[in-house]
């Protein structure tokens, strides 16, 4: 029997784990009964419980043996600040907030795992299972290290998982390297000076200005990033005045720079910041740049990738495990973690139509519970591979 399969003895029970993580959303750093709900159900399989690390997040500690080895496996929790449109019995029970990217599936995933593991205890070392908080934008990965995660926790590798929808429940797919995009976010404001709209010569109008940057800004990749790199600019907001007659005094524009190499992303803010305050002083107006980076690239390393991917394919077979998928320009908090330890990312299958086909981030969004055992089965396949008991 591989551990999917046992761990598909516990589908109903996970599945309504899953969907009551779903009924009560909590966004990030507010996680507090999701967390209260994960260290309860790991101290009853007697693993060692640690929580508040990063403010909202758990970790649990399973050792078995005398192995020296020690894998870290991760799992998001938090949700999203918008409604949801569903009307199935688990929908949200709280206005505007929504588990629309799957994190209410991976928290039950890595539950599953840790239960699996706790009773097997198939494996010669230590896991560490970490319940990560404030995944979606808010610095949950930065906060947990910052906490002294791998100095309390130490790992020789990290691990981490994903849904994707419109891939197979049962398939996989990763890739060695960037696997997704680092992510900032930009302001720009502008300073003009108003006044009358029948008389824009006595002003220097931000709204023209602030119209030439957003085009000029399109011409910051095609221009600046070679050709085999790639980056993505994106201009999500243009805020000016309010009154039809009136030249406003400034305008705000804010958006997103996404990139999969660190240095393109520093090349990409340089010149956006030149273009934005040149273009502005050719109207006599200034541009104030500003940047704020949500997440780094994530980038599997080689021998981290493979080892997931084998784990995967041995409970799937390789013909369902895609191992050079194309990276995408999403972002994950994850990589915050792989910047300090060796360690790989994957994409589990949620299903395709209306099975779970649905994209992240859709208010008509729902995690498919028959992914459980196979994101499950593959992490703590995993760790028997890498830690197997000795005898």
């Amino acid at each position: 029997m591989t551990a999917v399969d046992r761990i598909r003895d516990w589908q109903d029970e996970l599945t309504a784990w899953r969907r009551d993580f779903h009924a009560h959303p909590e966004l990030g750093f507010e996680e507090v009964r999701t967390s209260a709900l994960v260290a309860e159900r790991l101290a009853s399989w007697g693993i060692e419980v640690h929580r508040g690390v990063g403010r909202t997040g758990v970790v649990g500690v399973l050792r078995n043996g005398n192995g020296q080895g020690r894998i870290g496996l991760r799992a998001d929790m938090d949700a999203l600040p918008m409604p949801e449109a569903n009307t199935f019995d688990h929908r949200s029970t709280i206005e505007g907030r929504m588990h629309g990217c799957g994190h209410d599936g991976h928290t039950t995933i890595l539950l599953a795992a840790a239960r699996y593991l706790a009773e097997t205890r198939n494996f010669d070392g230590t896991v560490h299972f970490i319940f990560q908080p404030a995944e979606e934008g808010r610095g949950g990965a930065q906060a947990m290290l910052a906490d002294g995660l791998f100095e309390r926790f130490p790992c020789d590798a990290v691990f981490g998982l994903h849904n994707r929808p419109s891939l197979p429940v049962g398939q996989f797919a990763i890739r060695p390297g960037p696997v997704m995009a680092g992510a900032v976010f930009f302001d720009i404001v502008v300073q003009g000076r108003g006044g009358h709209g029948a008389r824009p010569e006595s002003t220097i109008d931000p709204v023209i200005a602030g119209a030439q940057i957003v085009s000029a800004l399109q011409t910051v990749v095609a221009r600046n990033v070679a050709a085999l790199d790639s980056a993505v600019v994106s201009v999500t907001g243009f805020t000016a005045g309010d009154a039809y007659n009136v030249i406003p005094d400034r305008v705000a524009l804010k958006g997103t720079v996404r990139a999969f190499r660190v240095e393109t992303m520093r090349l990409v803010e340089d010149r956006m910041r030149s273009v934005a305050q040149n273009i502005a002083a050719g109207f006599g107006a200034t541009a104030e740049v500003s940047f704020r980076e949500i997440a780094a690239p994530t980038i599997n390393t080689p021998e981290e990738a493979t080892a997931i991917a084998d784990a995967a394919a041995s409970l799937v077979g390789e013909a369902h495990v895609e191992r050079n998928r194309s990276p995408v320009m999403g972002s994950e908090d994850f990589a915050y973690m792989l910047l300090e330890r060796p360690g790989a990312y994957i994409h589990v299958g949620n299903g395709v139509g209306e099975a779970g086909g649905c994209d992240v981030h859709n208010p008509h969004y729902d995690f498919n519970d028959a992914a459980i055992p196979y994101g499950a089965g593959m992490l703590a396949t995993l760790v028997e591979r890498k830690m197997p008991r000795v005898g």
